[in-house]
């Protein structure tokens, strides 16, 4: 049953893969796990304009390549895996939106940079003028082009995971604080929690003590005698003082 959309037939697939050597399955093994991480379009080695069915024929025919069962290379299980994600990348909608913009990104930063070398090339201006825009056309569809095409993409990828990678250590270290703050407060109210159970059960001892100082103070111990206080004049008391028996 042949594929839709310009695609070869499951037979001719076959005798493809039939006539593919160890040596080229090695290679495209090789050439798998080399591929920039952050780019699943170079996974498949396919170009950045290629449609959800490009990537779906493209998958089908590498993966067999490297298949685990037909592919002897150590790591051939590894790339096959690598080959699924890609695939599974670019059939999301929205990760192929994010990639689309990296790579409109890249583009425009490239014509940019080559417009402000044609104004100071005279010949190129002139010849492009004449051309009526052919000339960046074709520029753009060479292999200088797509290859510092790729190159800028990787540039913007890499940077833009670096400062993901640095986000998510920031909010791994102020998460890694929070929790150590909340610990902290748990040891604190802890502490405090077991102060106060170990006041309360001192209490009837504090209180049986304060009693039995009250009683010793105010009526002394039990059965004591204590002698009558005297008498005594004090010439500060204005009041007229009874005469104290000497």
């Amino acid at each position: 049953m042949g594929e839709g959309g310009g695609g070869v037939s499951d037979e001719t697939l076959k005798e493809f893969l039939a006539e593919v050597s160890e040596v080229e399955r090695e290679n495209e093994v090789n050439r798998v796990l080399s591929s920039f991480k952050l780019n699943p379009f170079e996974h498949l080695n396919l170009p950045f304009e290629s449609g959800p069915e490009d990537v779906k024929r493209q998958y089908r025919r590498v993966s067999l390549m490297v298949h685990p069962d037909k592919c002897s290379h150590p790591r051939a299980k590894e790339a096959f895996g690598a080959l699924a994600k890609a695939q599974q990348m670019l059939l999301d909608p929205e990760e192929r939106d994010y990639l689309a913009s990296v790579f409109n990104l890249a583009k425009e930063e490239l014509k940019k940079e080559r417009k402000k070398e044609l104004k100071k090339d005279n010949a190129s201006k002139i010849q492009e003028a004449l051309d009526e825009g052919r000339t960046e056309d074709a520029y753009e569809q060479s292999d200088e082009f797509k290859e510092k095409w790729k190159m800028r993409v990787r540039e913007i990828l890499t940077e833009r995971e670096w400062r993901r990678r640095k986000m998510m250590m920031r909010i791994s270290e102020e998460e890694g604080r929070l929790a150590k703050s909340e610990e902290e407060t748990r040891e604190m109210y802890k502490r405090k929690r077991e102060d106060n159970e170990k006041w309360e059960e001192t209490r009837e001892n504090r209180v049986n003590s304060w009693r039995d100082f009250m009683k010793s103070g105010k009526k002394g111990k039990k059965g004591e005698l204590r002698p009558p206080k005297l008498k005594t004049e004090d010439p500060s008391k204005s009041y007229i003082q009874r005469p104290v028996k000497k």
